[in-house]
């Protein structure tokens, strides 16, 4: 958003006195009702006063779009529908060999885990957390202050409700505005890691969360994957668990 803003002040700078007055008069009590709002407004403002051409807004769009190819993740208002429908959903579209576990499956499955890999003879169970990076000092919406991977704000990725003895392997997804990380990692590495903390709630047994933040990310560096080397990866972690 600030890049796209930046872009559209300095177009409007170079318009004449009397025109920049009145796009700035009007966006001083501008009032934005969705989809119209102050970035629509100076658009069409600009076309309208002959300073951009229509393949300078569709020029615009595209690299609008380019650098936030996964803002609309930050729109999912519902924190289950981001955590299970959307990242669970995202995973088993990228390795069909990822099943949602069932009794028939698992007999003792009651809701422990979240997804199931059949691998020589055994049943990986795999619980999946999902995070999205945003600015931390920041009050306005997510999908405002959603942050581009490679920025210089801070931020804080917290994974709560992970229960190690539950799950033999976790699938950790992290999406920015223009980036989406995956990290695998077994329930061991995870119990043993520095940034894990069995002290989420107060008498909550087993259960605990993990910070993944701007200062300690490159620390899990070597648990990152690419999406066509998930199934590799989650097997490879409950290799190392075993």
């Amino acid at each position: 958003m600030d890049v796209l803003k930046q872009k559209l002040n300095e177009l409007i700078e170079e318009l004449s006195e009397d025109k920049k007055t009145v796009i700035r008069s009007r966006l001083n009590d501008l009032a934005s009702v969705y989809p119209f709002n102050e970035y629509e407004y100076i658009i069409s403002s600009l076309m309208g006063f002959g300073k951009i051409t229509l393949d300078d807004y569709y020029e615009i769009r595209d690299d609008y779009i380019s650098r936030n190819i996964y803002l609309y993740i930050f729109e999912i208002a519902s924190p289950r529908k981001f955590g299970e429908r959307w990242a669970q959903g995202q995973l088993m579209s990228l390795e069909p060999d990822f099943v949602k576990p069932t009794k028939k499956l698992d007999s003792n499955y009651s809701g422990q885990y979240d997804i199931a890999l059949k691998h020589k003879g055994d049943l990986i169970k795999i619980e999946v957390k999902a995070s999205r990076a945003v600015d931390e000092e920041s009050k306005e919406p997510l999908y405002v202050k959603a942050l581009s991977y490679g920025s210089v704000q801070p931020f804080t990725m917290n994974f709560q409700q992970i229960k190690p003895a539950c799950a033999d392997v976790f699938i950790w997804i992290a999406v920015w505005r223009n980036a989406i990380k995956y990290w695998v990692i077994s329930s061991t590495e995870v119990e043993s890691n520095k940034y894990y903390s069995d002290k989420q709630h107060r008498g909550n047994i087993g259960e605990g969360q993990l910070h993944i933040k701007d200062s300690n990310i490159e620390e899990f560096s070597k648990y990152e994957c690419k999406p066509e080397e998930l199934r590799q990866a989650v097997t490879d972690a409950y290799e190392r668990q075993k």
